[in-house]
């Protein structure tokens, strides 16, 4: 396993364990960021578990953290994109879908990917390369060749609320075209989700770094494809993000309706 790779898996898992003893259990702080935006204090350490772990072995690194900011060296060229609880509302709740999420990132390419879910026992992993693998096993995207039959997940953009009317319009496309939609909760496993065949394809908009970063890789890894809705990939920046294998993903971004996608959505 590249070594790296090996460091961020064992991070996840020491995260993980944390998210299993605490899931469903009484007692942890829960507050609320933004809108429908929860953070907890496990969380918190969560994250401080993973950002120690990663620090101790690579002290010159910069890790960008979806609750503690930028730390280590701003200025290296090892970046680390971490979401400790990637499905926070489904902890919350109880529900048993969530995941811890490590991206690294060289001079801006990303490396390596890391998404461990810990009620499960399932890491997905990629490093640039070499393949995509759940539990050490090579996963490839699914074969469909068309949305007929097909099973999409997504997520309605409930902390863009203004953003409502026009991705309704999009899911009754979606929804006319496919066999069902999920809407799970987790963008991460989202993204692994199709990197292993269960999902045929994802599409979801106003993501966050630590949303996707290691999710992204792990599909490409696994031969699919990750663009924006407008079939480019300008996703990074956008956080509006569509996957699946070459010809599902074609008409996803048909049912995004390119020509007349409204703006907000782009």
């Amino acid at each position: 396993m590249h070594p790296m790779l090996n460091i961020a898996a064992r991070a996840a898992r020491a995260a993980g364990n944390l998210i299993a003893r605490n899931l469903g259990q009484d007692g942890f702080d829960v507050q609320e960021k933004n809108k429908d935006d929860l953070v907890t204090d496990i969380d918190k350490q969560c994250e401080k578990v993973i950002t120690d772990t990663l620090l101790k072995s690579y002290r010159d690194h910069c890790i960008i953290g979806e609750e503690g900011g930028v730390i280590g060296n701003p200025d290296s060229e090892y970046q680390w994109v971490i979401d400790p609880i990637d499905g926070t509302t489904n902890f919350v709740k109880g529900i048993a879908h969530c995941a811890v999420s490590i991206a690294l990132r060289h001079n801006g390419k990303t490396e390596v990917g890391v998404v461990f879910d810990p009620m499960l026992n399932e890491m997905f992993t990629a490093a640039r390369g070499d393949g995509a693998f759940l539990n050490g096993h090579r996963i490839r995207v699914a074969n469909a060749d068309s949305l007929d039959g097909s099973i999409i997940g997504t997520a309605f953009p409930t902390r863009y609320r203004d953003r409502m009317p026009a991705y309704l319009d999009l899911f009754s496309r979606l929804i006319s075209n496919c066999a069902d939609v999920r809407r799970m909760g987790s963008a991460s496993l989202d993204l692994c989700y199709v990197a292993c065949g269960r999902f045929d394809g994802y599409l979801e908009q106003g993501l966050k770094q630590w949303d996707f970063a290691a999710g992204d890789l792990i599909v490409r890894e696994a031969g699919g494809i990750v663009t924006d809705f407008l079939g480019e990939t300008n996703y990074v920046k956008s956080g509006n993000v569509v996957a699946g294998n070459p010809k599902v993903l074609r008409s996803l971004l048909k049912i995004c309706d390119v020509q007349n996608l409204p703006a907000i959505l782009r």
